[in-house]
Parts: structure tokens; sequence; C-alpha cells
């Protein structure tokens, strides 16, 4: 279930509201195009604008419309471990197949409060639970030791690993057997070199296709095939992150009419000097 390419899945919205039609329609367009798992509500879903309501809905809907076809691994972090585990059990409860658990971010909890939040999460809720490592938005870093800890319980499954660090992988993987996805699109191919199993991906939300190919290349060991493509998607990655994610995203998934460019304060329309070299790229790979 935990490998290959699962799409950090945009949050449409129109007029102010969640559009929930353009999010159903972006299920089945993910599914069409073989992506291999939806990871709705996190950073790139906006998690920090939505309120718990439209979450919970988002959650919802995102199952309900996967029907089984593909896994949702459901965006229910927190900085409060209640606010974690209650999202946690409604996603539980709407059919999801796991949740990713971020850090917890602004109260920068020591090693031992990390491992208390996760252990209390996994303990209380009997759903998998995928780790979510990005110390540039949360101020914490979750140490290697740490994880190892936790993949010692039964429901911690995977790590999310966006700290851009090769030797952070490494580590982990020499101290424990947890299944490591890619937090960053542009070191996808490098870490699953390392043993990560694929990614959760910002870029895949506009070449689902093609990000999949390229991690079930690596996968099968044809790291040739899989360099090739990399190599063909790393100019979008980069261009995915000119300015805060998921403003790139969001813009570009617009351009490609897959849903508006809409996002909430503090999040803003794109810079134009950003937008005109992003779309570059975007032509570049015969996108627009």
């Amino acid at each position: 279930m935990f490998q290959g390419s699962l799409v950090a899945l945009i949050t449409p919205f129109k007029k102010g509201k969640v559009d929930f039609g353009a999010l159903r329609a972006l299920v089945d367009w993910h599914v069409a195009q073989g992506t291999d798992g939806l990871v709705p509500v996190g950073t790139t879903g906006e998690s920090p604008t939505v309120d718990m309501a439209e979450h919970k809905k988002i959650i919802e809907t995102v199952v309900k419309q996967a029907q089984g076809r593909i896994p949702v691994v459901a965006g229910a972090g927190a900085n409060a471990t209640s606010e974690a585990l209650e999202l946690a059990r409604f996603s539980k409860a709407a059919g999801a197949d796991a949740t990713l658990q971020v850090c917890p971010y602004y109260n920068k909890p020591t090693q031992e409060g990390l491992y208390r939040h996760f252990a209390t999460i996994a303990e209380k809720v009997n759903l998998p639970v995928v780790l979510y490592n990005v110390p540039g938005r949360t101020a914490v870093t979750l140490a290697p030791g740490t994880v190892a800890r936790l993949a010692k319980l039964k429901n911690i499954v995977a790590i999310k690993e966006a700290t851009g660090s090769m030797d952070q992988t490494s580590e982990i993987l020499s101290l424990c057997d947890i299944t490591v996805l890619s937090g960053d699109d542009s070191l996808t191919l490098p870490l699953m070199a390392l043993g990560a199993k694929g990614v959760i991906s910002v870029v895949a939300n506009i070449v689902p296709a093609e990000v999949s190919q390229m991690c079930t290349a690596a996968l099968e060991g044809n790291f040739d095939g899989a360099l090739a493509l990399h190599r063909k998607l790393f100019p979008l990655c980069r261009a995915m992150f000119f300015e805060t994610n998921p403003i790139p995203v969001k813009t570009a998934a617009s351009l490609m009419k897959l849903c508006s460019a809409e996002m909430r304060l503090p999040l803003c329309e794109m810079g134009v000097a950003a937008k005109v070299q992003m779309v570059k790229e975007m032509k570049a790979f015969g996108l627009i």
C-alpha cells in the first residue's frame, strides 16, 4: 500500500468554499493516470486554512470517490495531540486506509514529546500511521533514533522524509525497516536508490503518470529508465517550489484547467516573475 507515487492532493476552492466537484474529478483523474495513492489535506492540500468541518468533509469525499480503487492516506496531523486524535478517529470511521501525521509544529516538542505524541495516536486509533518529518515547516526534526523507537509500534508503518538529507534516510534505514517515502520530489530517485519505496509528491498533481512511472521503474530495479524520467521531471519539480508550496502547483493546475487557482490567505496568487518562469517549464514539458 505504501509505495510508488502517492499524490499530496491539492484542495480546490471556488468563491471561498471547497470545490467538492473539482475534488471528486481530481480523484478520478489520478486513478486513471496511475497514481498509487491519495494524500488529501496535507500541506499541499492547504490544511492550515480549512476548518475542522471542511477538513473532515474533504477526507470523507476523497475516500468515497476513490471507492477503494487506490488507498487514501488522510492528512490528520495537528500540533495538539487531542486534535490529531480527533482527525485520526474520523479518518478511520470514514474508511481511510491510513493517516499522515506531521510533527507537531510551532510548539517544538522534545524527542520524548514527539515519541509520546505519535505513540498515543498509534495506540488509540487502530489505523496505520505515516509519520511526516518536515522541519522546514515544523521547526523540529524527528531524529532517526526516535523513528526507530516508533517503528516498533504496530501501527507505525512509514515515514514521509522531507528533511532534504540523504544521511537522515540512510540512518533511519540502518536502524529499522520502516518504509521511507520521499517528501521532496527532486530527491525521490536518490532516496529510492538508498531504499525508499516512493514519494508523497507535489508535482504529481500535474504529472501523475510520469511520477508513477519513475517510481515503478525504480522499484523494479530499472534505474536507467527511472533516471531518464527523473531528469525529465527535475526542472518541473524545481518550478513547483519557485514560491511557497502549494502556490505554484495550484497555479499550474489552474492553467491545466484542473481547478481554480484560488487559495486562502495568507497564501496569495503567484508573483508575475515566478509565474513566467514556471509557465516556461510547463511549456517545455508539454503541459500547456
